[in-house]
């Protein structure tokens, strides 16, 4: 992780202009550590595709996607009763103990995705519902294929984009749910799947 003059480290640096925080850690797994956690998580979880609500019909995305959390938590998004499933084993305590030392948040839940490919991606939205509380932390961890994550702001329309990587962890804080939505892109370019681990604290 590179340091600026004044020895501040880039977690220290707000991606955003305003109404909100996001600070980028880098990539905080050493490329073995990231390859192997990538592919005991592409193998051992029972991904299955997401649904969601398009023009008012509900239909599966070729995203696959699971909600784990301490216990059976329950909410509706956009339409879609969901439920969290029990944590998977031992997979994710080393992910979720190092996202809480860096954000200083402590998580109970975890939404993660797959993308198989390019072709696959993420509308803008933001994650501002109400169980998730008013003011949002959210770290994302990322595993695989190098993608591009945009944050548009919904008023001013302002946009941000950034390049995640593999092992990098970013944390989205304070307001930003609230002012700004976030979007994975899609490309031609990338044909190997990425896998997006995001933190969360449930209120429910």
């Amino acid at each position: 992780m590179s340091l600026d003059l004044f020895g501040a480290t880039l977690a220290d640096v707000n991606l955003l202009p305003c109404d909100g925080i996001v600070n980028d850690f880098g990539v905080v797994l050493p490329p073995v550590e990231a390859d192997a956690l990538y592919e005991r998580l592409l193998k051992g979880l029972p991904w299955r595709p997401d649904v969601a609500v398009v023009n008012g019909v509900a239909a599966e995305t070729a995203r696959h996607a699971l909600w784990c959390a301490d216990r059976p938590f329950r909410y509706v998004h956009s339409g879609i009763p969901r439920m969290a499933e029990a944590w998977p084993g031992d997979l994710l305590d080393d992910a979720r103990r190092l996202a809480q030392d860096l954000a200083q948040v402590r998580f109970d839940s975890c939404v993660l995705n797959l993308y198989h490919n390019g072709s696959e991606g993420m509308a803008w939205h933001s994650d501002s519902e109400a169980a998730y509380g008013l003011h949002t932390t959210i770290a994302s961890l990322s595993l695989g294929a190098t993608r591009k994550f945009a944050f548009l702001h919904k008023r001013t329309r302002e946009r941000r984009d950034m390049m995640l990587r593999h092992g990098q962890l970013i944390v989205m804080r304070g307001q930003t749910q609230r002012h700004w939505l976030h979007a994975v892109a899609k490309t031609a370019t990338v044909s190997t799947p990425r896998i997006s681990l995001t933190f969360r604290r449930f209120d429910g």
